[in-house]
């Protein structure tokens, strides 16, 4: 990927772009393509757990012209926030709760820290945009026509609470409170979803293939195509959403090229990876698991209280963390 012409940026070359989870699969290469393009002042931020590896390799990209600075602390602290923002005129925001099963502890570490830091970042009187790297599984498939392809104009599940998945409930609440907050303090924002990301580091296989279980793949995916994308492709459409003028407001999915089939995909990775056994199951049956699951859910859900520990139905309360 080629520099950018600095009349079409909103930023000049040595303005500061702060990149939060700089440390994670997508974050690492998001600041080599910054650099690509030519933007030499890369702030990244991390958790103080971060390997001691990745945060070498990113000080490694410094040097030649290039200023790359590491910046450690914690979202939910607006102290950090403030001394993490500051200066920035871009803001890339990759940091979100992964593998969080508590929907309050992912809600804390997606929506809380968001909110964070879009106020410090606003507070910092130079900030010209913040890109949030959201999710494809924020989309519903209810309303949608059959066989339409699903692309920005796609509904929003709204009610990701009834899915159970802490992680689709949070990304959807996360880009809810990035376009209030970008309206309440005049910041302007871009979303991207990234569909299934795979690359060196990320070995595993999308759920939209099918998942293991007691020993045996369940191949759900059939005839669909997986919207893959590729770590390095992925990386260069959030540096250029980052910087590109005339893009504030948008939502952009980002897919590659020449999608495989679910079925074709499996077949290549158990060739060229591993083997393993594997059963297909046909789509009426999933759907017909599918249902069967959601009626037994329902049935559960009459007997609980409380719901997800915030009050299902409710808009959560965002803590105000100091």
């Amino acid at each position: 990927m080629g520099q950018l012409v600095q009349s079409d940026t909103i930023i000049g070359a040595d303005d500061r772009i702060l990149v939060t989870g700089a440390t994670g699969f997508i974050g690492v290469r998001v600041v080599r393509s910054l650099l690509a393009l030519g933007f030499r002042n890369v702030r990244c931020f991390s958790r103080p757990s971060s390997p001691a590896s990745k945060v070498q390799d990113l000080l490694q990209l410094g040097g030649n012209g290039n200023h790359v600075e590491m910046v450690t602390g914690n979202l939910l602290s607006r102290q950090d926030c403030k001394a993490g923002t500051e200066g920035a005129s871009v803001i890339v925001h990759l940091a979100a709760a992964r593998g969080e099963k508590s929907i309050p502890d992912a809600f804390m570490n997606s929506v809380v820290t968001t909110r964070n830091l879009m106020e410090a970042g606003a507070a910092n009187g130079c900030l010209k945009r913040i890109v949030n790297v959201s999710s494809f599984s924020v989309y519903s498939n209810r309303n949608k026509p059959e066989r339409r392809m699903l692309d920005e104009n796609c509904p929003v599940d709204r009610h990701p609470e009834l899915r159970g998945d802490a992680y689709t409930f949070v990304k959807v609440k996360q880009d809810e409170i990035l376009a209030e907050y970008a309206q309440r303090l005049g910041v302007p924002y871009v979303i991207v979803r990234p569909g299934y990301v795979f690359g060196p580091g990320n070995p595993g296989i999308s759920g939209r293939v099918g998942i293991g279980t007691f020993g045996i793949f369940l191949h759900l995916g059939g005839s669909n195509k997986i919207p893959f994308t590729y770590v390095d492709n992925c990386a260069d459409a959030i540096a250029l959403a980052s910087v590109k003028q005339g893009i504030d407001g948008e939502v952009f999915n980002v897919v590659d090229d020449d999608l495989p089939t679910s079925r074709k995909f499996l077949g290549l990775y158990k060739k060229n990876v591993r083997p393993f056994r594997s059963i297909y199951i046909p789509h009426f049956m999933s759907y017909a698991l599918c249902y069967l699951w959601e009626r037994y859910s329902d049935n559960c859900h009459l007997h609980i209280t409380g719901g997800f520990g915030m009050g299902i139905g409710k808009k959560p309360v965002i803590p105000m963390t100091n």
